[in-house]
């Protein structure tokens, strides 16, 4: 019910903060225009977005003959956490990460980059996919990949409102468009924006994911292992994620500096690990 009232309260906030871009850039027509868009994004996030994330990295979903262990694992811990097995999807891509997504326990996706899966031990992916599997039972994916889709359609507003300056919608007389300091602002505000939303999602449902994966995988030192070497393996083979969707994963998959880890949208892999070893084998 929690996470309910949070997607609720989430697709309003974001319906609102897009009027009022839209509002910025194009003035009453702008309003209208982002309105539409509002609805339609609310609408895809709901039933799409998770085809929408999982297409944007190329993941294929893999049958049980194709990915034998890897259905395995994800059945034992499904039957573990009380949920319907997930969908089960690898990313060609050489970065090690995974990530949860879907609407609903009953329409869930598990998916795991080719990277992670040569890197990892068979315990310590058991460990990962039990971390993904407590977003799941927790209902934590519905809002993240929600977040993902809100956060790229802001991004899409501040595109518009760039194109409006290279072609001269600030120089507008009819007073409905934004103005240049309008689109200056803009320009400013909804990278911030965008990167609030994720934040929105809060570190706290990255160390819950964690405490459940150790529960259901018995094994808490399985994934502190594994946190620590996705640490080091995202940053010796980076990602090509987008910002928008970079909570979804287990571990940040962009670099950069200790500045902006300080806006991370994932807790300290550090005080991760810490938390699973000061847990108890199960």
């Amino acid at each position: 019910m929690e996470n309910r009232i949070k997607t609720v309260l989430l697709l309003a906030g974001m319906t609102v903060f897009l009027i009022f871009m839209g509002k910025l850039i194009g003035g009453r027509s702008g309003m209208y225009l982002a309105f539409l868009l509002a609805l339609g994004m609310n609408f895809f996030s709901y039933w799409f977005s998770d085809k929408i994330v999982l297409k944007m990295y190329g993941a294929q979903e893999v049958s049980p003959v194709e990915a034998p262990q890897l259905h395995q694992i994800v059945a034992e811990l499904a039957q573990e956490a009380g949920v319907p097995k997930p969908r089960v999807y690898i990313i060609p891509d050489e970065s090690p990460n995974a990530f949860a997504t879907g609407r609903n326990p009953e329409h869930a996706a598990v998916a795991a980059t080719e990277g992670i899966l040569r890197l990892l031990t068979p315990a310590e992916l058991k460990g990962v996919l039990a971390h993904e599997m407590g977003h799941v039972r927790n209902r934590d994916i519905l809002i993240s990949t929600i977040a993902a889709t809100m956060a790229g359609a802001i991004m899409i507003l501040a595109d518009m409102a760039r194109f409006g300056a290279i072609f001269g919608m600030g120089s507008r007389d009819d007073n409905e468009g934004p103005g240049i300091l309008g689109i200056i602002v803009m320009s400013i505000i909804a990278p911030i924006a965008a990167l609030l939303v994720q934040m929105a999602i809060s570190r706290s449902r990255e160390y819950l994911a964690d405490e459940t994966g150790a529960h259901l995988a018995h094994n808490p030192e399985s994934l502190a292992r594994a946190l620590e070497k996705l640490s080091m393996g995202t940053q010796r083979v980076p990602m090509n994620a987008s910002p928008a969707t970079a909570h979804m994963f287990i571990v940040n998959p962009l670099t950069g500096s200790s500045l902006m880890n300080l806006f991370s949208t994932h807790p300290p892999i550090e005080e991760r690990v810490a938390r699973l070893r000061a847990m108890r084998s199960y």
